[in-house]
């Protein structure tokens, strides 16, 4: 994604969207789904990242906390950015 694409305000009118009811949304172009569609249909998860524990400096893990909800999911994607930064000069061996 580039940078035009994030810096564009949204033209919808996401009050007018949220107040939408099921019955009052045209699903005509979209086509039913028959019994063959679940006949074949298998059901997948993306793997569960494996739960470890790793001592966290307190004023640390409080600053994340202090950022909301899903504090993890921040601190895994600082971990990930810093992973992809130096994962050039230290690869993973196989």
């Amino acid at each position: 994604m580039n940078e035009n694409n994030t810096s564009k305000l949204s033209q919808t009118d996401w009050q007018r969207v949220d107040a939408l009811t099921d019955d009052k949304i045209d699903t005509s172009d979209i086509p039913e789904l028959g019994a063959s569609f679940f006949a074949n249909a298998t059901w997948r998860e993306p793997p569960q990242p494996p739960l470890v524990a790793i001592p966290i400096d307190p004023d640390v893990l409080e600053w994340f906390k202090s950022q909301g909800d899903e504090y993890e999911r921040r601190m895994t994607a600082a971990l990930r950015i810093y992973a992809e930064a130096h994962r050039q000069s230290h690869p993973v061996a196989a």
